[in-house]
């Protein structure tokens, strides 16, 4: 594949480097990592169709339902050019998409574009699947032409790890004008990450559970989407882990994310607009929870508690803990308009955020940095670790810092300002706190020294070369970390588990 072309996007003062192209791009991201990861069509033939009926003709001709392909999609599909195609590595019909009984298989769209109008894609019975660039809209359940149930892209019956990004689902009404879902995940459906898409103009966004008692669902992550003009379900989750990060909720008009049936949300760090009853269970007493933290809610409206209500707000406090198994990074709240502005949907180039986007704060700056002696430290409060720090001059005083996300009061510039009584802590339980230089910079020590009170808290870590992506040293606790002499320009102190709220007051570094 050639390079990919670079393009840079400005919010709330940061440039955040993107990346962009007309085909397949990336990696999948969030749940869809696990358990054994998604990688569609990767290492197969490609094939390009701008019909329905020769993306299931690219099926079908397969020597076997799991051989991989990747279907590269351009033109308009609509009901006049998809029909049913018989053949060993398929089981089509006709007026839909059909996945069934398939794995490994890229869709994406290329060229000039892929519009799937009033045309739905169903996934049924199978595994390791990518949808990407593709524009899916006005897929209807009645009325003329009907298609795939009203879903613009719908999961049932033990479907397994996909990955939909940087799609675009919309609807023109809701289910009195024929709609249904946009995004639809049931009976059985795991593993499952929607990322850089939008979803508008639809009575409903999408569910993951068709009923109370269908509660084998989840495993799915929301991430840098835009839903936009939606009444409901965004998403409805019944049963299962559902987690929603850096998405731009807009004009949710009676309810948004709704947890119910013993469902657990992780929601951080997104941006609340213009809606009512963004988080909460709604429409049933089989109350759901949540863990929140970073998000910001403008100008929401919130309804009183009631028979079948159950707001989360005005005042949104966490009902549960989730922990998350895969590493991600978190822009800011206040960064995700923007960012997602420039990165979501089809026909945006594929641009993805670096997750390094602080949003400015003009009432609460980062304190300005002082030059303490390094060599001298605080004796009211110890180094936690028994062997000694690092010697030399802290080459973190006066360099940049950024991280995955930070908790109220605290901020990323802490732990660079030679101040302990100053510190980051993230956002959730586990986090990146990131130092960094505008040159290379060599580094063979780190030391972590941990705020008054918060002593023994990191539990495990790991310190990654954000240049490269090498991991340069494992292990658990506080303190003075050697590593091979390294020349970066920024350097990654990951806390991947915690006995306790961590509290990074200093993240020192040292060229010997």
């Amino acid at each position: 594949m050639p390079a990919l072309a670079a393009a840079t996007v400005v919010a709330a003062g940061l440039a955040l480097p993107m990346s962009s192209a007309s085909a397949q791009t990336g990696s999948a991201t969030g749940y869809a990592t696990q358990n054994g990861g998604t990688t569609g069509g990767a290492g197969g033939q490609t094939v390009r169709a701008t019909t329905g009926t020769q993306i299931h003709e690219a099926l079908c001709n397969r020597p076997s339902t799991s051989t991989p392909i990747i279907i590269e999609v351009e033109g308009t599909i609509n009901h006049g050019n998809t029909s049913k195609v018989s053949g060993d590595g398929c089981e089509t019909a006709d007026d839909v998409i059909e996945l069934k009984k398939i794995s490994n298989v890229t869709i994406v769209g290329t060229g000039s574009g892929a519009v799937f109008d009033q045309l739905g894609i169903h996934i049924r019975e199978s595994d390791n699947i990518i949808i990407q660039n593709v524009t899916v809209r006005n897929v209807k359940k009645s009325g003329s032409p009907t298609s795939n149930g009203g879903d613009a892209i719908g999961m049932e019956s033990g479907v397994r790890n996909v990955w939909v990004d940087h799609v675009t689902l919309e609807a023109s009404g809701g289910e009195s004008e024929g709609y249904d879902g946009l995004f639809d995940m049931k009976n059985n459906t795991q593993y499952v990450t929607l990322s850089y898409s939008v979803l508008r103009n639809s009575g409903r966004g999408g569910l993951v559970g068709s009923s109370e008692s269908d509660r084998s669902n989840g495993y799915v992550t929301f991430h840098h989407n835009r839903y936009e003009n939606i009444d409901s379900r965004a998403p409805l989750l019944r049963g299962g882990i559902g987690h929603m990060y850096n998405n731009h909720y807009t004009e949710l008009h009676e309810s948004g994310i709704n947890s119910r049936a013993g469902a657990r949300a992780k929601v951080e760090n997104n941006y609340f607009e213009d809606s009512k009853d963004v988080l909460g269970t709604f429409y049933t007493d089989e109350r759901g929870s949540w863990e929140v933290g970073g998000n910001i809610f403008d100008n929401v409206t919130w309804s009183g508690e009631g028979d079948e209500n159950y707001p989360a707000g005005p005042d949104p406090q966490s009902t549960t803990s989730v922990s998350i198994p895969y590493f991600y990074e978190l822009d800011d709240a206040g960064c995700v308009p923007q960012v997602v502005d420039q990165t979501a949907g089809a026909d945006s180039g594929n641009r993805v955020s670096d997750g390094d986007c602080e949003a400015e704060n003009p009432t609460d700056p980062d304190p300005e940095p002082t030059d303490p002696d390094p060599t001298d430290p605080d004796p009211t409060d110890p180094d936690p670790d028994p062997t000694d720090p690092p010697v030399g001059s802290n080459l973190s005083i006066g360099a940049g810092a950024d991280g995955s996300g930070k908790a109220s009061g605290t901020s990323y510039g802490n732990v660079t300002d030679g101040d302990m009584g100053t510190y980051w802590s993230p956002s959730g339980s586990t986090g990146r706190i990131s130092v960094k230089w505008g040159s290379d910079t060599t580094v063979s020590a780190i030391n972590i020294r941990e705020a008054a009170g918060a002593e023994g808290n990191i539990g495990s870590w790991r310190v990654v070369d954000h240049d490269t992506g090498a991991v340069l040293a494992t292990g658990s606790g506080a303190g003075a970390i050697t590593i091979e002499p390294t020349t970066l320009r920024k350097i990654n102190f990951e806390i991947t588990s915690s006995d306790g709220t961590p509290r990074v007051a200093e993240f020192e570094t040292y060229a010997g």
